[in-house]
């Protein structure tokens, strides 16, 4: 009699000697066709990775075919990433995907290294280029008298030479809120005292218990008071937490 060891059995020993397990094998990707690249194979370039500036560059171009642009900016056609690339590598140069939404997607081939300092270089220029204009605000009161009043416009004349917009808040208290026409008043002759560099954004209105004033800069008043800007005033006194900044926009 045979001993319950012998043999194969299924309990105890997953598989028969005869058989193999089967192995499963992901088969190796490259770029279309089959060519190398400076980008690399494998997931590198199934996952189709893009460079920080959202484009895929070479081997991380997974597009079977593509439209070609040659460095010279000339349209060559449309052919496989395979030849594309190819073509890129026999110039020493790279290949872009510059419309990767397009069908089939255009290509251009260029210097990598070169294209992006360039592209950095025209970020920054265009931030130069770009005002940031702050608002500047100013506390007033119906019947705030001629000293407090020459003060605060020095205040927002400089805020406006210096390019700044500026916002003159009023708020009412009390009784005031029955007679709103005292500071509507002291609204207007802040807006003509500065008539002489700036333009009316928003002219004095109320909102609920409070009124304002936005003014903004006018660049040919401005320059023209520079012309024959008065001799240097005395410093200006604080005005404590009557001025804040409202904020930057962007222009």
């Amino acid at each position: 009699m045979k001993s319950k060891s012998a043999g194969w059995n299924r309990f105890s020993c997953p598989l028969p000697p005869t058989q193999t397990r089967r192995q499963t094998i992901r088969p190796f990707r490259g770029p279309p066709g089959g060519a190398g690249g400076r980008g690399g194979f494998g997931d590198k370039f199934r996952k189709g990775k893009r460079d920080d500036g959202g484009l895929r560059v070479n081997g991380d171009i997974y597009a079977p075919q593509v439209r070609l642009i040659d460095e010279n900016g000339t349209m060559v056609g449309v052919m496989s990433s395979r030849e594309a690339l190819a073509i890129a590598e026999s110039r020493g140069l790279d290949l872009i995907e510059i419309a990767p939404t397009a069908t089939p997607p255009t290509c251009k081939i260029m210097d990598y290294g070169k294209w992006k300092y360039e592209n950095k270089k025209k970020e920054k220029e265009a931030k130069k280029k770009q005002t940031v204009i702050t608002v500047k605000e100013i506390q007033v009161r119906p019947r705030t008298d001629d000293h407090d009043i020459d003060v605060k416009v020095r205040h927002a004349r400089r805020f406006l030479l210096e390019g700044d917009k500026v916002k003159v808040n009023l708020r009412f208290m009390g009784r005031e809120l029955a007679h709103q026409e005292f500071g509507i008043a002291t609204l207007r002759r802040v807006e003509k005292m500065l008539a002489d560099i700036a333009v009316t954004e928003s002219a004095p209105k109320v909102e609920g218990k409070q009124a304002f004033l936005l003014l903004a800069p006018d660049p040919v008043k401005v320059k023209e008071y520079l012309k024959t800007k008065p001799k240097p005033e005395a410093p200006l006194e604080p005005l404590e937490d009557d001025i804040d900044d409202g904020g930057d926009e962007d222009q």
